[in-house]
């Protein structure tokens, strides 16, 4: 985080902040690693544990920067992809201690487990002549027909102890079914990462994270890929207001 970073976020304005917070692999005078950074303004201490250090919470602390603006981040050198990690946090307000996910973590593992996973975001996109007639297909004077789907319902594999289709397995289902009823776009209800099975997703605890409920990060862009080059607008349904009480999560 730069000093700049600091001004924008303070004003409101940074849009690009997932860049600079939650885990960041990186090389450091030539040793690779992964950059921590995380928000927490009323914390008297935060260390980052996982599975590389045995979920120790006191052998990786992360530093408070000098500008009182809440921040805590560190490097940890020869810790990357694929590891499992949460942030300890040891608050001011009554010594209260508690273990949190990554707010800003593009992975997650599948609940009830509640780990964040250091992950990348490589992907190779095929879908540019989609996005340069995006403004055109999303106009206010396009026609717009959209088809909502809850995503772990849709279409089961009832020959696989009913378990939900993959994001991939989703593609040569949904894209001909779209196609053929004539709608413009889908939108899917919540895929951030929620706790709750039985929910509708309605229960944010990341982000950043498509669910892994379905698969990883690059399985979600290549359904969003594949839906594109199909002439397929896809709309997610955000919600920024509600939060679970979980205690690994927002609140």
């Amino acid at each position: 985080m730069t000093e700049q970073d600091v001004y924008l976020f303070n004003e409101g304005s940074h849009f690009r902040l997932y860049d600079k917070l939650g885990a960041h692999q990186m090389e450091v005078d030539g040793t690779a690693g992964t950059h921590f950074a995380v928000m927490a303004p009323n914390a008297k201490h935060v260390t980052v544990m996982g599975d590389f250090n045995g979920w120790n919470k006191a052998s990786h602390p992360l530093a408070s920067r000098w500008d009182d603006s809440g921040i805590w981040e560190g490097f940890i050198p020869h810790v990357g992809k694929g590891d499992l990690y949460k942030f300890f946090i040891h608050s001011h307000h009554d010594d209260y201690c508690v273990d949190k996910r990554d707010p800003f973590a593009n992975y997650c593992e599948v609940p009830p487990n509640t780990s964040s996973i250091i992950w990348d975001l490589d992907y190779q996109w095929q879908d540019a002549q989609w996005m340069k007639k995006r403004k055109k297909h999303n106009a206010l004077n396009a026609p717009l027909a959209v088809y909502e789907i809850h995503f772990g319902s849709w279409r089961r594999k009832v020959e696989e102890d009913n378990r939900s289709l993959t994001y991939r397995e989703m593609v040569d289902h949904l894209v001909g079914y779209i196609r053929e009823m004539g709608f413009t776009h889908v939108e899917f209800l919540p895929l951030m990462a929620y706790p709750f099975e039985g929910s509708w997703g309605y229960q944010t605890v990341g982000y950043f994270a498509p669910t892994s409920r379905y698969g990883t990060p690059q399985d979600f862009m290549y359904l969003v890929d594949q839906l594109h080059q199909n002439e397929i607008g896809v709309i997610l349904d955000w919600v920024p207001s509600h939060f679970p009480s979980d205690e690994h999560g927002l609140c």
